[in-house]
């Protein structure tokens, strides 16, 4: 019996660069909750953003962000990741060094940038409209750092490689989305969050279903009873999943068909 549904947001229920969830996204989900089955917003945007998103329902579902350096439910934190300061400033250099980027800063109280690019500024704030402050130099952030972003909008062919090369074995370093490199604490990642909200919930991951299309959702797809690949899914994301859709939406309205059946009968 399926009692937990988790799932990516851009690329994955959010297509084609949507920056909203469908009205009947929302009413499925709660649909879905009355049968008994939770849902599980997963990633790599904030906590406050994920919110922002899922307005109308916010406080029925739980929250896996920032690529699984933070889990809540219900308002409680069950998990975050935090990045050594020492190495998160090795990062900060590293981005500097590498130069063709611009760069966001996630910390538990909000996010951060330092960046002069207007069209980076405009993306964050007025697209995707997360939650950020600018500052004088990211360095200047004495939070604790649960994730650094780096964001180039010629993609992230040549950016992935030069930053996975310089911190290979020191910490996470995943695409998300399509001009998105991210740095999570090592131990942090979808999956291990999925895991923790999952032991909170009294919930067996046989009895979960996942949905994903980046390889920042490799883990959560591999640990969900039953996963999702998107079709349009990054290349190599198929082998990670039981199934592959065009939509997520779909699969819901069929598990939703599904579970009507077998209440009838």
């Amino acid at each position: 019996m399926i009692q937990l549904i988790a799932s990516d947001l851009d690329g994955t229920i959010l297509q084609n660069d949507a920056q909203t969830v469908s009205p009947r996204m929302l009413e499925l989900i709660m649909e879905l909750k009355q049968k008994g089955i939770r849902f599980a917003a997963a990633s790599g945007r904030q906590y406050s953003n994920l919110r922002l998103l899922f307005e109308p329902i916010k406080d029925e579902i739980s929250y896996i962000a920032e690529n699984g350096s933070l889990c809540i439910h219900k308002g409680q934190v069950l998990s975050r990741g935090i990045i050594e300061r020492e190495l998160g400033l090795e990062i900060l250099d590293s981005v500097k060094e590498y130069g063709k980027c611009d760069c966001f800063l996630s910390c538990e109280s909000g996010g951060y940038m330092d960046s002069g690019n207007t069209a980076f500024i405009r993306h964050m704030t007025e697209v995707v409209k997360f939650d950020i402050r600018q500052v004088e130099s990211l360095k200047d952030i004495h939070e604790p750092f649960l994730k650094i972003a780096v964001c180039s909008f010629s993609g992230t062919r040549d950016m992935a490689p030069f930053f996975k090369e310089r911190f290979r074995g020191r910490i996470n370093v995943v695409t998300s989305g399509n001009l998105w490199v991210d740095f999570i604490a090592p131990g942090a990642n979808k999956g291990t969050a999925l895991s923790n909200l999952l032991a909170h919930l009294d919930i067996q991951a046989k009895d979960c279903i996942a949905f994903g299309d980046q390889y920042n959702d490799v883990e959560m797809l591999q640990l969900a009873g039953a996963s999702y690949a998107m079709s349009n899914a990054a290349p190599g994301i198929a082998y990670y999943s039981t199934y592959v859709t065009d939509s997520v939406e779909e699969v819901l309205e069929d598990l939703a068909a599904s579970v009507d059946k077998e209440i009838r009968g």
